[in-house]
């Protein structure tokens, strides 16, 4: 069964798309197949693996409708044991199309029972709590929510984590989440104010991993190439490949307990 997860912030810029098609590269450059799925109508992670939205001929809008399954929307990129599920701006129409659906938030959890190919399915959400975002959670075994070390972002946490608490009770009472501090600049004071106060109040919801600021992050969307591919030896690239490392010592974890 393939370990899901969602990536997802109420807030844009957070480096959210980055962390989706990073995560991707380094579980696929361990041997893991992966994919990717697009939930946001910027689809900016489908043109981060140097896929035209508008030239997609299915796309996860087909899937949520019923239209075709993970697999048949799915297509290879050009690192191998990563695939995508593409995205464009018809989901914008989607998303109020599936609003007030009866079971509207269970179609991706289960098309993704039904795909058992991927070990691990990555959904990239939009920065918005609508019905895409209701259905990636739904799906996911756990949230990974970037928090960039700005105050602000940190302050909007408490209010995103509430909406996590309203889909365990409605749609997926076996969510989990954890936080991943992103942009981190160790020269920048406010950084290291931040993330003394995300330790503090969420320490046990948050990686020990810290992704810091580096162009070559913003360089390698522009290749079409995850940051493994683009720049192998760079720092986020090592930092991307330690979160990987610790994300499936977390779900071999998770995995013994339910054994239990």
């Amino acid at each position: 069964m393939s370990f899901k997860i969602a990536v997802s912030s109420q807030k844009g810029g957070v480096a959210k798309t980055t962390t989706a098609l990073s995560l991707g590269g380094c579980l696929a450059e361990q041997g893991r197949s992966v994919l990717l799925v697009d939930l946001d109508p910027q689809a900016n992670l489908t043109q981060s693996l140097g896929v035209e939205p508008d030239q997609v001929r299915r796309m996860v809008g087909d899937v949520l409708l019923d239209q075709a399954s993970l697999l048949e929307a799915s297509r290879e990129s050009s690192v191998f044991n990563l695939d995508l599920v593409p995205a464009n701006e018809g989901l914008l129409l989607l998303d109020k199309v599936l609003y007030g659906r009866s079971g509207y938030e269970y179609r991706l959890k289960t098309q993704s029972l039904n795909s058992g190919y991927y070990d691990v399915m990555v959904f990239d959400c939009p920065p918005s709590f609508g019905t895409l975002t209701v259905n990636a959670l739904t799906a996911a075994d756990l949230l990974i929510i970037p928090v960039p070390c700005e105050y602000y972002s940190a302050r909007s946490l408490r209010s995103y984590l509430d909406l996590i608490r309203l889909v365990n009770r409605n749609s997926n009472p076996c969510l989990t989440y954890r936080l991943l501090i992103t942009m981190f600049d160790r020269r920048n004071r406010v950084s290291h104010i931040v993330l003394d106060q995300v330790r503090r109040s969420y320490g046990a919801a948050l990686f020990t991993t810290v992704i810091s600021i580096d162009t070559k992050l913003r360089e390698s969307p522009i290749f079409g190439q995850p940051i493994t591919r683009y720049a192998p030896q760079a720092r986020a690239a090592q930092e991307y490949r330690a979160l990987a490392t610790e994300l499936m010592t977390y779900e071999q974890t998770r995995l013994e307990a339910a054994v239990r």
